[in-house]
């Protein structure tokens, strides 16, 4: 297999962004549900972020819920012009911090209206749908009804693009269909590649695949391949194994989310970070464990 090289930016919408980005997720409490622990650490991360260059977050409205948004309108409001922030809709929290469906049209609706307040937005600039048949992995369910009351929020104004998160292909193939669908986000990592084909099929037409845990998430990835490329390389597994799903294909997108400075620096390093292709080989042998 041929990689192609890694690149520094890719079309999202109709803006440029660096390919390596940053997701605000970690900046909730325990189990993404209430205040951080230190709002002061969490906005200097944001501050640090956008002054490396990172121009691409992804948040919710429904992390916190409520609460990352509001951090990163008191971080980073007014906006730089290129900073493009990517939300998701169609979950809410339970009380006890459970991921409930809500894909009725007054729960879409409410959802845009709160990342547009709480954000401190006028407009959206992408925004995803999330398939919530289960909220854990993609499975089949028509997105129709949900798009289109997305597609009338577009066209009101509040929402200038569509994405997916969570989809399998036949859903993205039903969606772009119905309207356009500028990125897909899915889970994906070095030791969890199911979308393979589909992250190649997406390159095709120029859309970017950005993947959500791309270390692992709640379990980080640990392979003994990974920790002896990075001993070979003088960097950290975690960066390796950023700096490998950048150069798999063009259009992933990374969005590592931290709330340490420490760890935001190691990860916007793996940007600059060269995989030779015999390490690329070896890392298509990590597994989970």
């Amino acid at each position: 297999m041929s990689y192609p090289a890694q690149s520094g930016q890719f079309t999202l919408g109709h803006r440029c962004v660096h390919r390596l980005g940053y997701g605000a997720m970690q900046l909730a409490g325990p189990g993404v549900f209430g205040p951080p622990k230190d709002r002061a650490a969490a906005v200097a991360v944001l501050r640090a972020a956008v002054a490396q260059g990172v121009n691409h977050i992804d948040t919710s409205d429904f992390y916190g819920p409520h609460v990352t948004n509001q951090i990163i309108r008191e971080a980073l409001h007014p906006y730089i012009d290129d900073l493009v922030i990517v939300t998701k809709i169609s979950a809410r929290r339970g009380p006890d911090g459970a991921w409930l469906p809500a894909f009725s049209r007054a729960e879409l609706t409410e959802a845009v209206e709160d990342n547009l307040r709480n954000l401190g937005l006028d407009v959206l600039e992408v925004v995803n749908l999330r398939a919530m048949f289960n909220p854990h992995h993609p499975v089949e369910g028509s997105l129709e009804a949900p798009l289109a009351v997305l597609a009338d929020l577009q066209r009101q104004g509040k929402v200038r693009h569509i994405g997916l998160s969570n989809v399998t292909p036949t859903q993205i193939a039903d969606a772009r269909r119905l309207c356009e669908i500028v990125c897909v986000q899915n889970y994906y990592n070095l030791a969890h590649r199911d979308d393979d084909a589909m992250i190649d099929d997406l390159a095709r037409d120029g859309i970017p695949y950005v993947p959500f845990f791309p270390l692992g998430g709640f379990s980080p990835l640990q392979s003994s391949i990974l920790s002896e490329v990075a001993a070979q390389l003088g960097a950290t597994a975690m960066q390796v194994a950023l700096a490998c799903l950048l150069r798999r294909a063009p259009n992933i997108l990374l969005i590592p989310g931290t709330s340490s400075l420490g760890h935001l620096q190691e990860n916007l390093a793996a940007a600059a970070l060269v995989l030779p292709d015999a390490a690329m080989m070896a890392l298509e042998g990590v597994a989970v464990g």
